[in-house]
């Protein structure tokens, strides 16, 4: 077997606050078997310093997660190793940014054109590429854009402000 690169050694400390972790129950699966990981993988002196396949076979895990838990300790400590790591990019970029966004609001706050009574989601999305706003834009990321403001394109009220509160008779 190759000698491992990335040796998990923990401090007193450490091995307390994942002990104690492990015990709690108050954390995500997840973050309790990376804890379980990590104390089964101490090669620190009284540790276990199991091996990664058994280590994998113990917790009902992958040995390919074990590699990557103790690399991750290692190399940016315990707090990363435990949780979730944050996602480098987003898988899409937003087709609608703030700016986007509202220049997308203000022709749904005005009257539809040519003799339509409302906006659709279609004339909407033809009109911010008419703008040069984006290249190109489907009808449902104006709805779901539109959806996470306050206006409502089939009210009568544009939704640009809020309704003034009325006094109960």
């Amino acid at each position: 077997m190759p000698t491992k690169r990335y040796l998990v050694t923990l401090t007193p400390d450490e091995r307390e606050q994942l002990d104690a972790l492990t015990r709690a129950g108050k954390r995500s699966a997840r973050t309790t078997t990376r804890a379980r990981i990590l104390l089964l993988a101490d090669q620190a002196e009284g540790g276990p310093a199991w091996e990664d396949r058994r280590v994998a076979e113990a917790l009902g895990c992958g040995h390919r997660t074990v590699e990557r838990v103790r690399e991750r300790f290692v190399t940016h400590g315990l707090d990363a190793a435990l949780s979730h790591k944050a996602q480098d990019k987003p898988s899409r970029e937003r087709v609608l940014d703030g700016k986007a966004e509202a220049r997308l609001i203000a022709p749904a706050c005005e009257e539809a054109p040519g003799g339509r009574k409302r906006w659709t989601l279609r004339m909407l999305a033809d009109k911010l590429v008419e703008l040069e706003v984006v290249e190109a834009v489907s009808a449902e990321t104006v709805r779901r854009a539109l959806k996470k403001t306050s206006s409502s394109r089939t009210s009568r009220s544009s939704g640009a402000s809020r309704a003034a509160r009325r006094r109960s008779s």
